[in-house]
């Protein structure tokens, strides 16, 4: 998105607030969306994000969190132009200090006991169980577009993922199950002066509670199962549903967040290469990252 469009939007969502025309300085702009820090003449400031699709939910998602108490910042407008979503929050600040793993329990047992929104995706049991074949689907496009010729590998850890996965999926409803808000890690939990919000709800969705629990320590480290596994335990201490340990699909459940997060970010990676991002010139970097996940999920799900 260009400067006259961002402009254009950002022109759109004062109008709404009834607010002039403030001054701008980003705080982080990606491919698909941006966020800033807007300061208007009389000294306030405010955050002004703006996304396309997939990334274009977020404001539904943060109504639906405010209306059932969830700590989200607050929207003052929303605007749509150009299939750009653009939203006008509260601007919280600088943090005080990081997210550490209790603050991260503290926020998922407060979002998973909050009633489900309608209107956000269903990733289900048999949608969980979809994920390899959709994910062997992109394969097919890339390939077609002589790209990813490379990677029979892959096809085949795929296969034997899609085999085993009406096995492995079971269990996918036990508690928690609701919102998961899918991009849960300590940088999506604010804690400032006023106490801690829940940021960047832009892929939040219906399903299993322990994808975010096995989201939360990143992709980038060996999954870890023992870390998990106490993670999962400090969560149920704090008032986390009890099933949050109970096994699933024949795995314990640390195995069975890890294996199916990693098989979630996987389809999601590929789906990125040919379709939301589709340029070429990202595949070896794209490429070693799907191997890596898909070298964990064959090993978490035992498949």
């Amino acid at each position: 998105m260009d400067q006259s469009q961002t402009a254009a939007l950002l022109d759109d969502l004062c109008a709404l607030a009834r607010k002039p025309i403030p001054e701008r300085a980003e705080i982080r702009v990606w491919g698909m969306s941006g966020v800033e820090r807007v300061t208007f003449p009389d000294g306030t400031a405010a955050v002004f994000k703006y996304a396309k699709e997939p990334f274009d939910r977020e404001a539904q998602a943060l109504r639906a969190a405010h209306q059932r108490g969830l700590p989200v910042p607050e929207l003052h407008a929303t605007a749509m132009q150009d299939k750009w979503l653009g939203m006008l929050m509260d601007d919280l600040g600088t943090p005080v200090r990081d997210a550490d793993d209790l603050d991260g329990v503290a926020a998922a047992v407060m979002l998973h006991a909050a009633r489900p929104a309608s209107g956000l995706p269903l990733l289900d049991g048999a949608a969980l169980a979809a994920l390899p074949g959709r994910a062997l689907d992109h394969l097919q496009r890339l390939r077609k577009s002589d790209r990813w010729t490379d990677c029979d590998d892959i096809e085949t850890a795929l296969g034997q993922i899609s085999a085993a996965a009406e096995a492995r999926v079971q269990g996918a409803a036990l508690d928690p199950f609701g919102w998961v808000h899918s991009e849960f890690h300590p940088t999506s939990v604010h804690i400032g002066e006023n106490g801690w919000h829940l940021l960047d709800f832009a892929r939040a969705f219906t399903g299993p509670g322990l994808i975010d629990l096995a989201s939360y320590h990143g992709t980038t480290d060996t999954p870890s199962l023992v870390r998990l596994r106490v993670f999962l335990e400090q969560y149920v201490t704090a008032g986390g549903h009890e099933d949050a340990l109970a096994a699933r699909g024949g795995l314990a459940s640390e195995a069975w967040a890890l294996g199916w997060h990693r098989m979630w970010a996987v389809e999601w990676f590929m789906e990125q290469a040919i379709r939301w991002i589709n340029d070429p010139a990202q595949d070896p970097a794209y490429i070693p990252v799907v191997r890596r996940h898909l070298g964990d999920v064959v090993q978490l799900l035992e498949v």
